[in-house]
């Protein structure tokens, strides 16, 4: 009887270790965040991040500083290329010396595919400079700025890869808030005097976005206008800062898209100056409608 229950008992435990064993639950990246996007989630931003409690992040003076400006003169193109698929995103500076900055951008990945272009118009590029962050995954890509004003307009362009501490990480940092802008509608968000340069960012589920950006001083006073388009919103969402000297300025963002594709526009103070002390972050009252 005990030799039979020993038997029992031997086959019993062979089964056992021919079954199957019970796999742990896997969590995947793209369960952690509702809307994640290559250039955003690739930098430590939030609480315990680099950047985390500081306003404004990387200075933009001292990128210009520490950079070697390509000169571009009115009517030419030049191009930078990123073999290294390691580079995630890249940052894009322009500015003039005073005269006013008209260039396209491009994003190439590949012969006659461009997920990625802007057209820029600056009145001032000296007091505005155009700061900007696009996302490059997936490599090798090239960015592509060609200078569409005349041949009296030079501009200087600075393109380089944006680190994990880079201007991204400094702009998501302080851009946390978020509303939807339906395809067609339009937002404007006016800011107090004392804000020195506003952080931009602006993404889709995974749809196309196409979008008009502007910067107003004064009624139809365009400073500074750019219009987006990106292949996909999602693996490629646009960062930028907008610097807004003087008072009176207004950020206005227009979803030029059809009803069915709709985007997520961030909005925020960047840079406060020293004009006075604010107990908000520079947004005025209302400042959405």
């Amino acid at each position: 009887m005990k030799f039979s229950a020993a038997l029992t008992l031997v086959a019993l435990t062979g089964a056992n270790a021919f079954a199957p064993a019970a796999k742990a639950p896997v969590t995947t990246q793209l369960a952690m965040s509702e809307y994640r996007t290559s250039v955003r989630d690739n930098v430590d931003v939030g609480t315990g991040g680099p950047l985390a409690g500081a306003m404004g992040g990387r200075d933009l003076a001292e990128i210009w500083d520490n950079s070697s400006p390509v000169i571009v003169q009115g009517g030419s193109l030049r191009t930078w290329s990123f073999a290294n698929p390691a580079i995630e995103s890249v940052q894009v500076l322009l500015k003039t010396e005073g005269r006013p900055l008209d260039a396209d951008v491009e994003l190439w990945q590949g012969p006659d595919n461009t997920p990625h272009k802007m057209r820029v118009y600056v009145e001032d590029g000296a007091l505005r400079t155009f700061n900007a962050v696009i996302g490059t995954p997936r490599g090798p890509n090239t960015v592509a700025i060609r200078n569409i004003g005349q041949l009296e307009f030079p501009l200087d362009a600075v393109v380089r890869p944006d680190r994990d501490d880079g201007l991204a990480a400094g702009i998501a940092s302080v851009a946390t808030r978020s509303e939807t802008i339906q395809g067609g509608a339009l937002r404007t968000y006016p800011f107090n005097p004392t804000v020195d340069s506003v952080a931009i960012i602006l993404k889709t589920d995974g749809r196309p976005l196409n979008a008009r950006i502007e910067l107003l001083q004064g009624p139809n006073n365009n400073k500074q206008v750019v219009e987006l388009y990106t292949e996909d919103g999602l693996d490629r969402p646009f960062f930028a800062i907008v610097e807004t000297p003087g008072s009176g300025n207004v950020v206005r963002v227009v979803n030029t898209a059809p009803v069915e594709f709709p985007l997520y526009a961030s909005v925020d103070a960047y840079r406060v100056g020293g004009g006075g002390d604010w107990a908000d972050d520079g947004l005025m009252i209302g400042r959405a409608f």
